[in-house]
């Protein structure tokens, strides 16, 4: 029978893809790996990964090996979860992934409260605007902005996220400022991602709007940095943007409009049957902290006043278009889950 600690080298690698990365992460070295995985493949006679001189992939039977393998150390962290649960404070390793802003102007600055109160645990943070597999790629949880879409994931919400259009002065004074959102369409408009649709809610309802410019990027740090460059008319997280709403060098346009309120910021982990305690107390605590002190500023959440509940889906060709209330999708700046 393949050792457990075979097993866990095995998928190391697989997510890694570099028998080195893996061996730092055990304290073990390339070689060492090497021949472990060598071993791995006579034992069950089978090539698991290709290997070249410059890369390191799954083969289809690896590929199939690796999706199980996954289950078994899941089912076994479970199972010491469940024992430490009732005998220890929470400990170890939490891997956590969350978009490159939002860490590091809402997570951050709240470690040093976390680790202080949760000293046995150490945090390893992988901050990307992309979608991130955390099942695949061996995270604990995720920190995700969005309108959440249908998955095998479980997402608790841990805050919400007003999201207004804005503009520098520089810009508007040039390019003119929008009275409706049919005039979008003359304005360079700044995408995050490949969604070239604002999902908006205003006095008529729910709207689509179709926007276009020459500015694109998976990058919503590069987005901002466009849209304070005076580049166009962006869509953005108040959290985000709220020091440059306060000092004016951004100006809010269309403030009828906000960002769909179906996007929020929400914590997505695996379906476990026993969550391991060091993410319970994670998400409890990030809870706690946004209860008191909410990313979304509550100032700027005026600014883009509610449609009225008895208010209809309305669409127009610049283009708002007619959109369904729905609990899956995909949002204007990152995917919700997957």
């Amino acid at each position: 029978m393949t050792a457990i600690s075979d097993l866990d080298i095995f998928a190391r690698v697989a997510r890694t893809a570099n028998m080195s990365a893996a061996g730092r992460e055990m304290g073990l070295s390339p070689a060492v790996v090497s021949k472990r995985i060598s071993l791995l493949e006579d034992r069950l006679g089978a090539r698991l990964f290709q290997r070249t001189t410059r890369h390191l992939t799954l083969t289809e039977t690896g590929e199939g090996y690796f999706k199980r393998v996954v289950d078994i150390l899941s089912l076994i962290e479970e199972a010491e979860d469940f024992v430490s649960r009732r005998n220890t404070r929470p400990r170890g390793v939490l891997k956590v992934t969350a978009p490159t802003a939002f860490s590091r102007l809402h997570i951050t600055p709240h470690l040093p409260q976390f680790l202080s109160r949760y000293s046995d645990i150490e945090i390893e943070m992988e901050l990307t605007d992309n979608y991130v597999d955390i099942i695949r790629d061996g995270f604990d949880v995720a920190v995700r902005i969005g309108e959440l879409r249908d998955s095998s994931l479980v997402a608790r919400k841990l805050a919400s996220d007003t999201r207004v259009l804005c503009a520098t002065p520089g810009y508007l004074a040039e390019a003119g400022t929008p009275s409706s959102l049919a005039d979008l369409e003359r304005h360079n408009c700044l995408l995050a991602g490949a969604q070239d649709i604002w999902q908006l809610e205003g006095p008529e309802g729910q709207v689509q709007t179709r926007v276009k410019g020459n500015i694109r990027s998976n990058s919503a740090e590069f987005v901002r940095e466009a849209l304070l460059s005076g580049l166009g008319v962006a869509l953005r997280s108040t959290w985000d943007v709220e020091a440059e709403l306060e000092s004016g060098a951004l100006e809010v346009v269309l403030p009828q409009y906000r960002g769909s309120s179906a996007v929020g910021i929400f914590a997505v982990y695996p379906c476990r049957e026993f969550m391991p305690n060091k993410v319970n107390v994670f998400i409890e605590f990030l809870i706690e902290v946004y209860a008191a002190n909410p990313p979304a500023n509550k100032k700027f959440q005026a600014v883009a006043q509610k449609p009225s509940k008895n208010s209809k889906t309305k669409s127009t060709n610049s283009g708002p278009r007619k959109t369904k209330s729905n609990k899956s999708g995909t949002t204007d700046d990152v995917v919700a889950s997957g």
